[in-house]
């Protein structure tokens, strides 16, 4: 799904731009106002999960893990799959498409491609009642309990997929800062922005020696903050770093094929991100 969003922002991008006027690359970017300027950005995240309580319910069991800790998963740099096209969503990704509404502020929409692991093999604590005839029937309280697979495996790897809106706040810092520069050449801004959006992941959950799910399910929202710094080289090309941090509340997490199989979780987290991109004004 993600390769489908890249190509439709690029084609996007590409028809736009055929109607930018050649003599306005004539025209100093200090002169325009950023007003209606469009820019497109893929890169890769880290992420870093707080500990959270899962909780999970069906037909015969309700039973909830507390502090469970996670991680992401970062796959390995290499030029295969990092650049391949066809593998281009195995990392965790960042991609998005903004348009500035005044000379400050832009409107962007996102999806964000974190992968979120629970950690097995750790100890925590179970509260709840289990009665599927597994080895784990019985009720718990307050009982610590090594989460093996048996057990429980719980992954949103492929992936967690916050899709947002978001309003940032674009700063010239040479300009602040009186250092003479050509905007031209090159341009590094400050990012404040927040935002909003939906949580729509693929999670890869096997519970009890069930059988194992991993489909994509609307499974909740979340909202961010962030900060950062874009490095515009020549008016058109740049690299941007971000850090952002959120949260994610997520009532509706499928765990089976079954309907009523359902856990909850809610978690902070933090994200950094590193991105290149294009930007133009399509109008002027």
């Amino acid at each position: 799904m993600l390769k489908y969003i890249i190509l439709l922002s690029i084609s996007i991008l590409l028809t736009l731009s055929s109607f930018s006027k050649s003599n306005e690359e004539e025209i100093k970017l200090s002169t325009l106002s950023n007003k209606g300027r469009l820019y497109m950005f893929w890169g890769w995240n880290r992420a870093w999960y707080t500990n959270s309580n899962i909780h999970l319910k069906g037909n015969n069991y309700d039973f909830t893990l507390s502090d469970v800790v996670a991680k992401d998963r970062q796959t390995p740099f290499a030029l295969d799959p990092y650049f391949n096209i066809g593998m281009i969503t195995i990392p965790q990704t960042n991609v998005r498409l903004g348009y500035f509404i005044n000379d400050k502020i832009d409107l962007s929409f996102g999806y964000d491609h974190m992968k979120y692991v629970m950690v097995n093999h750790q100890v925590a604590k179970m509260n709840g009642t289990i009665n599927n005839g597994s080895n784990y029937d019985g009720t718990y309280i307050n009982k610590n309990i090594d989460v093996a697979d048996d057990l429980l495996t719980f992954e949103h790897t492929d992936g967690l997929n916050y899709i947002d809106v978001e309003i940032t706040r674009n700063d010239d810092l040479l300009k602040f800062l009186k250092i003479t520069h050509n905007p031209n050449k090159i341009t590094i801004n400050t990012l404040l922005g927040f935002g909003g959006g939906f949580l729509l992941p693929r999670s890869n959950v096997m519970l009890l020696n069930g059988i194992r799910y991993d489909e994509f399910h609307l499974a909740g929202y979340g909202f961010s903050a962030k900060a950062g710094l874009d490095l515009i080289i020549f008016k058109h090309y740049f690299l941007r770093s971000e850090f952002k941090n959120g949260f994610i509340d997520m009532p509706s997490i499928r765990t089976s094929p079954d309907k009523t199989d359902i856990g909850s979780q809610t978690f902070f987290f933090s994200q950094l991100n590193f991105c290149f991109g294009f930007t133009f004004h399509p109008f002027n």
